[in-house]
């Protein structure tokens, strides 16, 4: 989940139903919820009788098994609810509300052609801007890999946080270092009635997000498009497990909404995709730069992060 100087949780949601497939078409309007707000009775548990074909419940675990030797080709990330290919990126608008107080939200996430090997795994760099009121709160790199079933794994990140334009705060956290461990991003067949999984596991800097299918096949539309049999997957941490961060995949897309359920925090925010595009060879090259200056930012500022092999040009 992430982190800002004045959200100390991120928890958002929208719920509108698509009537179509068109991309200007209004979304269906849903009388008994507020937009971004799931209703607190529809708290995602794993149910006693899963539907038929479906696994059970599951057992819950802090750190998820990981095999190393399982990752042929870590860095092509092809899973359909997440593909992560370098020059993809993706534009989140949205507003959080914090003691009453409105703010205006904007997230660019952006895979870059820089790959970090973590634990012996070579994974795909991401580069994450979060603005809150068009002023930086928080710049972060992220690192994926996908094993040979399919599934897509955090394998670490590098946050920066931002109070008045200076860096506060470098929670990071890698598999392998200070007891972390990787965790699940996105299963190769997510189901539903199926216990949570670890989304990573930083104990020395909190991280204990966790993940749980809370339903297939829905619907939603977003100011870049209307989108059918959409996956929507209920994030919480061990340290609040009654609020939900709730995020909507579609398929060949991978995230197109983000919001908020369960108890009423303080805080949320609600977030949608308005533009997902390829970049420009510039733009690729103004992004890696943008990454290797943080890179280098994190040799000096953190202590965990100079044990970690320097970024490297993918295939190269």
């Amino acid at each position: 989940m992430n982190r800002l100087p004045i959200l100390c949780a991120v928890f958002v949601l929208f719920l509108a139903a698509c009537a179509s497939a068109d991309p200007s078409a209004t979304p269906a309007a849903v009388p008994t919820r507020t937009p971004g707000v799931l209703p607190a009775e529809a708290t995602p548990r794993p149910t006693d009788t899963p539907a038929p074909g479906t696994e059970g419940p599951g057992v819950e675990v802090d750190v998820e098994p990981f095999d190393p030797t399982n990752f042929s080709d870590p860095t092509s990330i092809t899973n359909e609810w997440l593909p992560l290919t370098p020059g993809s990126q993706w534009h989140f608008e949205g507003t959080a509300e914090v003691d009453g107080v409105e703010y205006s939200r904007r997230v660019v996430l952006a895979i870059t052609d820089l790959t970090k090997e973590i634990g012996g795994i070579t994974a795909v760099a991401g580069y994450e801007l979060d603005y809150t009121d068009d002023v930086l709160s928080e710049a972060e790199l992220a690192f994926w890999a996908q094993d040979d079933d399919g599934t897509v794994w955090r394998l670490g990140e590098y946050p920066e946080v931002y109070e008045d334009g200076q860096i506060v705060e470098t929670p990071a956290w890698f598999h392998g270092l200070e007891e972390a461990a990787a965790g699940i991003a996105m299963k190769a067949v997510p189901r539903p009635f199926t216990a949570s999984y670890s989304q990573g596991w930083g104990p020395a800097v909190g991280w204990t997000d966790r993940g749980r299918v809370f339903e297939v096949n829905s619907e939603t539309c977003v100011p870049f498009d209307c989108y059918t049999g959409v996956l929507v997957i209920a994030e919480f941490s061990n340290d609040d497990p009654d609020v939900y961060q709730f995020k909507y995949y579609a398929r060949g897309i991978g995230s197109v909404r983000v919001g908020w359920g369960g108890a009423r925090e303080e805080e949320h925010e609600v977030l949608e995709l308005v533009e997902f595009n390829t970049l420009t060879p510039a733009e690729m090259d103004a992004i890696r730069d943008s990454a290797l200056a943080q890179e280098q930012r994190g040799y000096e500022l953190s202590h965990v992060y100079p044990l970690t092999p320097r970024l490297q040009r993918n295939g190269g």
